[in-house]
């Protein structure tokens, strides 16, 4: 085996992104140790080889580089400073890559932090092509960080992104996720607008757009993803939260105030967000956006 495969790994949060991801990292032949604080969701992992880890001061003391995706920044510093973290137990020639998001400021924050107590390096690594894109090893990743920390763990990252670009110093990362999240919720609000104009203006199917409109200007990944399902009603979990999108939205609508960054078209897309959560469905697949257009009557139908 190589230096790199002799790397011994842990992973902290096996949710709906990092459960495919230390699935491929197993087939990559990595050593992997895992923990979740709910235990069930590890179950899978264990059965392809993982290695359970009783705490995470366990897990960080037997492991070169922690690797953790979580819900939220709360999420992050409970798993990194709370009682038994990673802080308690990190040493100087560990590195921490963490692929949740969250604002920039809280990322260069903890970092600083983590790297202060512990000499620990801290890599801000946020994703995106959500949970098929983990399972088929094809993610965009965007980092912020030190650049021999960026080259550290290239070969790691490689399991599950197609694709791992250094931007900048620590919230680089963060910054660059923001900038994706800006393009998608607006893409996702003008996407849902167009499929409803189709439907009342006389397209009897508007999810043959998706076919009519591939490789045109129009076209992208999301579109050829989500048109069909939107034009469907399909809401079965797959592509994620309004909610999630709107905190997003409201993370960079706060970092545009602070950098006097004018965001016409994304305020524009959280506020429609915004009503979905009002309505209750915030908390439901992204595809409920399509609520928003449905006649009143069909509705109460």
């Amino acid at each position: 085996m190589s230096d790199q495969e002799n790397i011994k790994l842990g992973y902290i949060g096996l949710g709906i992104m990092g459960g495919p991801m230390v699935d491929r990292l197993l087939e990559a032949g990595h050593d992997v140790t895992v923990w979740n604080r709910s235990r069930e969701k590890i179950l899978p992992a264990l059965d392809k080889g993982a290695t359970e880890a009783a705490n995470v001061a366990e897990l960080v003391t037997n492991v070169d580089i922690v690797l953790m995706c979580l819900t939220d920044a709360k999420a992050v510093e409970i798993a990194v400073f709370g009682d038994g973290g990673v802080a308690s137990a990190g040493a100087q020639d560990q590195l921490l890559v963490d692929f949740s998001s969250m604002r920039p400021d809280m990322t260069r924050e903890l970092s600083a932090r983590l790297k202060e107590e512990t000499g620990m390096g801290w890599v801000d690594a946020p994703v995106s092509g959500g949970a098929k894109g983990a399972a088929e090893g094809t993610l965009a990743i965007m980092a912020g960080g030190e650049a021999t920390d960026i080259k550290r763990v290239r070969p790691i990252v490689a399991a599950f992104s197609q694709r791992f670009t250094h931007m900048g110093e620590s919230g680089a990362g963060q910054v660059t996720k923001l900038c994706n999240q800006i393009i998608v919720a607006s893409g996702v609000a003008t996407l849902a607008e167009a499929i409803s104009f189709a439907e009342k203006s006389g397209i009897v199917d508007a999810k043959k757009l998706a076919e009519a409109l591939k490789g045109g200007w129009a076209d992208s990944q999301p579109f050829q993803i989500m048109a069909p399902r939107f034009a469907a009603r399909n809401t079965e979990p797959m592509i994620g939260a309004g909610n999630t999108m709107l905190k997003d939205l409201d993370t960079a609508r706060d970092v545009a105030l602070e950098n006097t960054a004018p965001l016409p078209m994304a305020t524009l897309a959280s506020e429609t967000f915004r009503k979905l959560s009002a309505m209750g469905l915030g908390e439901k697949d992204i595809g409920e956006i399509m609520s928003l257009f449905d006649p009143i009557e069909k509705e109460r139908g």
